[in-house]
C-alpha cells in the first residue's frame, strides 16, 4: 500500500501501446515548459518502450485525469536487478499535485521487488534522471532521501565553418563501417566503455537493438579509426534532422588511448555533419568523466547546453557491480 493518495478522479494502470501518442503529448509538454521545444518523436518513444529489456506490461505505467486523458507516466528498468533505472514524465498542468510523489513511490515499490531476485551479495539501486531544470520533481526526490550522484550534459557546437582536417598518427586511418563489421565493433565499443562510470556490460543483441534499429541509423555516419586490422576507435553518429547532428557514442580500446583518437572522430565527425548541411552537433557526456571525456569536446569547442542530474538512493548495500573508477 501506497502512503500517498492519488486526488480524486485520477488513476494509474499498466501501459499500453495504444498510449504511446497520449504518452509522447505528456512527454512533449514538459519538454516545452522546461526547455521551451519539444524534441522527443514517437518513433524515440516507440524504440524506447519496445526495447527488449523492457516489459511494458509490468514495468510502465500511465496516469489519468478524472476526464481519462493522460497527464503521466512512469517506466522502471534494470540490469541484473541491481542498477534499477527510472524514468517519470507528467504534464506541466499536474506538476504541484501529488501525482509526483505517488509516482515515486510505485516506482520505489517495483524497485524493491528486484532485491529479492538480485544477487545476494551486490548493491542495489534505484535512481532518476531528472532536467535540472526540473524543480519540482528534484524537490520531491530530496523528500524522499534522494541525492545527485551524477550530473551528465549536453553539449553542443555550431558548425559554421569547415571544421580542421583530423590529425592521426602514422598508421592510422578513419574509415566508415560496413555491416559485417557490427560486431567488431560492438566489442571495441563495449572495450572503450569499459571505464564510463555508471557502465554495466551489454550483451551484443541490446547493443544493436539500440545502434541498429532506431530510424536515424545511418552507416555512413558510423566512424571507425582502424591500425591495420583492428579497431582503435569508434564514433557512432546519426542525423537527427531538425535536433542536429548527434554523435552518440564515441570510444577508443585502452590500448590506444592518449593517441588522439577521440579528437580526430570528432573532428571527422564534424566534418562531415558540415558537408551534409547540418550545422550544429551534440553529444551527451559525464560531467567528471572518468576518461577526461568533457576536457576533450571542450577543446574541440564544444559547449554546455543543458544539464541532467542523477539522483540515486540505496536500496541494499553491497558489492558494487558497475564502474565507478576507471581500472588498470
Amino acid at each position: 500500500m501506497l502512503k500517498v493518495m492519488l486526488p480524486q478522479g485520477m488513476a494509474v494502470r499498466h501501459a499500453r501501446m495504444a498510449d504511446m501518442e497520449s504518452i509522447l503529448r505528456v512527454v512533449n509538454a514538459s519538454e516545452i515548459a522546461l526547455d521551451g521545444k519539444a524534441e522527443e518523436k514517437l518513433e524515440d518513444l516507440l524504440l524506447e518502450w519496445q526495447a527488449p529489456n523492457f516489459d511494458l506490461e509490468t514495468e510502465g505505467w500511465v496516469a489519468s485525469s478524472s476526464t481519462d486523458e493522460i497527464i503521466g507516466t512512469l517506466a522502471v528498468e534494470h540490469e541484473e536487478h541491481a542498477k534499477i533505472v527510472a524514468d517519470m514524465q507528467i504534464h506541466p498542468d499536474y506538476w504541484e499535485s501529488p501525482l509526483a510523489e505517488y509516482l515515486l513511490l510505485l516506482g520505489e515499490e517495483k524497485a524493491r521487488q528486484h532485491i529479492l531476485d538480485a544477487a545476494p551479495d551486490v548493491r542495489v539501486t534505484l535512481s532518476w534522471g531528472v532536467n535540472s531544470r526540473d524543480v519540482a520533481l528534484a524537490k520531491v526526490l530530496r523528500q524522499h532521501g534522494y541525492g545527485i550522484e551524477r550530473v551528465f550534459l549536453r553539449m553542443g557546437i555550431d558548425l559554421q565553418e569547415p571544421p580542421a582536417v583530423p590529425q592521426l598518427a602514422d598508421g592510422l586511418s578513419i574509415r566508415s563501417m560496413e555491416p559485417e563489421m557490427l560486431r567488431a565493433i560492438y566489442e571495441a565499443d563495449e572495450e572503450g566503455f569499459k571505464d564510463h562510470w555508471g557502465h554495466m556490460p551489454t550483451s551484443f543483441e541490446e547493443w544493436k537493438y539500440w545502434a541498429v534499429q532506431s530510424e536515424q541509423f545511418d552507416p555512413s555516419l558510423w566512424f571507425l579509426v582502424m591500425d591495420g586490422e583492428q579497431i582503435a576507435g569508434v564514433a557512432i553518429c546519426a542525423d537527427e534532422k531538425e535536433k542536429g547532428g548527434w554523435v552518440h557514442r564515441l570510444s577508443t580500446r585502452r590500448a590506444w588511448r592518449r593517441r588522439g583518437i577521440g579528437q580526430a572522430l570528432l573532428k571527422h565527425a564534424f566534418a562531415e555533419f558540415y558537408r551534409r548541411g547540418i550545422n550544429t552537433a551534440y553529444l551527451t557526456v559525464d560531467s567528471e568523466s572518468l576518461t577526461g571525456a568533457r576536457k576533450l569536446y571542450e577543446r574541440a569547442g564544444m559547449h554546455v547546453v543543458r544539464e541532467y542530474n542523477r539522483y540515486e538512493k540505496e536500496l541494499r548495500a553491497g558489492r558494487e557491480l558497475s564502474t565507478q573508477t576507471v581500472l588498470v
